[in-house]
């Protein structure tokens, strides 16, 4: 798949284990759109919440277009993710768990639509992070030391 994203929440994966992923719709209203064409937009500290069966995105921030009017709204404002009913009920006895919550992991287009990846999340503790860096670490060295090898061959 191409990865057409206009933004992505870069932070997600490292602060949290992604336990699974699912797409939403984002209902959008006035100028908005046209900020997200232009990557007006910032994923960064913002989650969900399932309220009265339906499903919101909090702190999502989406710049006002530059080129708008009075009618622009508010670039914090919480708004809300379409969803069908199942899905939405599968997610709230997910995020029922204690520790789990969700997470948006990358806004994009599809098909003209706006999309959400929502992310049903656990936090890491400190030394699971710490834990994956030395992985990832250790990772990189082993491969440096296949591709000097290689090299030294021919």
């Amino acid at each position: 798949m191409t990865d057409n994203a206009i933004v992505t929440n870069r932070q997600a994966r490292r602060d949290y284990a992604i336990l699974g992923a699912i797409e939403a719709g984002i209902e959008l209203r006035g100028t908005e759109v046209k900020s997200l064409r232009a990557k007006g937009a910032n994923l960064k500290e913002s989650f969900a919440r399932i309220d009265k069966g339906e499903v919101f995105l909090y702190n999502f921030y989406i710049s006002p277009y530059e080129f708008g009017n009075i009618h622009n709204v508010d670039p914090l404002r919480p708004r809300k993710l379409l969803l069908h009913k199942r899905e939405i009920l599968k997610l709230y006895t997910h995020n029922q768990v204690k520790g789990h919550t969700l997470i948006p992991l990358r806004v994009y287009f599809k098909r003209g639509f706006a999309k959400v990846e929502l992310g049903l999340a656990k936090g890491k503790k400190l030394y699971d992070r710490r834990e994956a860096i030395k992985r990832r670490e250790a990772r990189r060295e082993m491969d440096r030391v296949l591709k000097s090898r290689k090299k030294s061959r021919n």
